[in-house]
């Protein structure tokens, strides 16, 4: 159903000659894939996505799906481009590329090095008053989704555990963006990580909960649900 809709809402924009907007709806639909794991159909609507705009949102979307997806060369091919033709845009040093980097330092299983790009992203910053680059921008938290990853990855629990939960607190910030679900499942991984079984088994079911009617092959779904079945 999400796949219909989303063709959809890209085929009313090309209808209306929106070739942007329709650029957008596919690069959207690239990174969500990714968040959900279906890496191949990412990349094909990434791809898809760039061919009609390169656009610094839409082109940071889709480089961000691609890193997420596993196509590393790309996606560090478009962060380069993007450094190169936005070199005094704010929101671009200061929270997408950092982001790219990030997520595509975790890809080369260097968490430290994710960790440590991700700290630019928590200055001082642009859109909401006196709030960090990472809550007041276009990207809806993706830095600290991706800095909770990367806690995950370098087995710091209770770091992860607070990055999730800010993506939790900022609901109004993240409004239907698929880290607001994801979110829970980090977290309930971060417990189950700690061995604090009890709030993962809460995390997880919280995520399941909201998932009750999601399609039943997502393969984080699927992951999600075997690794709740393992919480003794």
């Amino acid at each position: 159903m999400r796949r219909e809709l989303s063709g959809r809402a890209v085929a009313s924009a090309e209808r209306a000659g929106e070739k942007e907007t329709a650029g957008g709806y596919q690069a959207e639909a690239a990174l969500r894939e990714a968040f959900f794991g279906n890496a191949a159909y990412a990349r094909r609507q990434a791809a898809a996505g760039l061919a009609l705009s390169t656009d610094k949102d839409l082109q940071y979307e889709a480089a961000l799906a691609l890193a997420f997806a596993g196509d590393a060369g790309r996606a560090q091919a478009l962060a380069d481009d993007l450094g190169k033709r936005f070199s005094e845009a704010t929101i671009v040093q200061f929270n997408y590329l950092p982001t790219l980097h990030a997520q595509l330092a975790l890809s080369r299983t260097d968490a430290s090095k994710a960790i440590e790009v991700l700290q630019a992203v928590q200055q001082t910053g642009i859109g909401v008053r006196n709030a960090p680059y990472e809550l007041g921008s276009y990207g809806a938290l993706c830095p600290v989704f991706v800095r909770g990853e990367a806690y995950l990855a370098a087995h710091q629990g209770s770091e992860a555990v607070a990055e999730f939960q800010k993506i939790l607190d900022h609901r109004g910030i993240v409004l239907n963006e698929p880290i607001g679900a994801l979110a829970h499942l980090q977290i309930g991984r971060a417990y189950a990580m700690q061995g604090d079984t009890a709030k993962a088994k809460a995390a997880y079911q919280d995520f399941l909960t909201l998932w009750k009617n999601a399609d039943p092959d997502i393969p984080i779904l699927k992951e999600a649900k075997a690794e709740y079945a393992k919480l003794r």
